[in-house]
């Protein structure tokens, strides 16, 4: 049983405010039978993909450094869709157009309807297929892209690019020309498409761009469905917004249930993982065998906190 937790800490998360009176019970007693035994850390130049899915990438068997993640054939592998072709993810996104910099709005505040989104795709379609791309609607955010565009295309992670400046995680090089023309078609297109007009007259954010992550194509030797790993989305609006409160309380409910369940299963197998990670690190935590002894001094004089193990994933 491996849990995986995701901005367990936040580097938009740093005031006394975060950490005051932070209470984690079954955390707590969780470092008192866990031993951190990994440390993931990003180099200089930061990856395309965050900590926690090269962690899910490593327990898959996958090269955590690859330049791919390939999420969207792993989801249509789990489906009963395999395919050798490469494969990502679409999501229809805002960016915000300033001065010296285009910022990416996140996704979900759009509130984009399935009808409206259906319509964007539909709208899109000829171009889509000129390119060579076979796009089918999944969900308003999130549409299923196949073709040969996609092959070697190095994708960022939809979440470093949420309330980011695009142009540093666009996909470069050859392979990504012909998704640059496609970006600017689709600008022109959507410009004064009848969805946008009515979001407008309504003062919404207009759907003006899309988003590629998860490409690639499946390693050879993949094994599905297998899943290795469990990986907790609770924490993620609340800190890619910098929302301390929301956090917060997405950790006491997250407490309660997946870190209280990975407890019971420590406590009665005397086995099981948990990685906890910020935007650019990640500490994983095994139980690791030891003599009776050792494991009730461990119990007794390990005081390490779940703000101090929290922390320590912003702080080194």
């Amino acid at each position: 049983m491996h849990l995986i937790i995701p901005f367990a800490a936040s580097h938009t998360l740093t005031g006394p405010e975060v950490w005051a009176g932070l209470q984690l019970p079954n955390l707590q007693a969780l470092l008192t039978l866990l031993q951190r035994q990994q440390v993931l850390q990003d180099p200089e130049a930061t990856p395309l993909h965050l900590p926690h899915e090269r962690l899910q990438a490593q327990a898959l068997g996958w090269a955590p450094d690859a330049p791919t993640l390939p999420w969207a054939a792993w989801h249509q592998a789990q489906q009963g869709l395999p395919s050798t072709e490469p494969q990502a993810w679409m999501t229809p996104c805002h960016w915000q157009i300033g001065m010296d910099q285009v910022v990416m709005a996140d996704p979900a505040h759009l509130h984009l309807s399935d009808e409206e989104s259906q319509h964007l795709l539909q709208a899109m379609q000829p171009f889509l297929q000129e390119d060579g791309l076979q796009v089918t609607w999944h969900s308003a955010l999130r549409w299923h892209a196949q073709g040969p565009l996609l092959a070697e295309l190095s994708t960022a992670s939809l979440d470093r690019v949420i309330d980011q400046n695009v142009k540093d995680w666009m996909p470069v090089g050859s392979a990504a020309r012909p998704l640059q023309r496609l970006q600017s078609e689709m600008q022109m297109l959507l410009y004064n498409h009848p969805v946008n007009d009515a979001r407008d007259a309504r003062r919404q954010h207009t759907v003006n761009a899309f988003w590629l992550h998860g490409a690639g194509t499946l390693p050879e030797g993949t094994t599905v469905p297998a899943q290795p790993a469990t990986v907790s989305t609770a924490l993620r609006s609340g800190a890619l917004h910098g929302n301390a409160q929301a956090w917060r309380q997405a950790w006491q409910q997250l407490d309660t249930s997946a870190v209280a369940d990975l407890l019971q299963h420590v406590k009665a197998t005397g086995q099981g993982t948990l990685s906890l990670c910020s935007e650019h690190t990640a500490h994983t935590y095994t139980a690791a065998p030891a003599a009776w002894h050792q494991r009730l001094f461990k119990q007794l004089f390990n005081k390490t906190t779940p703000a101090a193990a929290l922390q320590a994933l912003i702080t080194t």
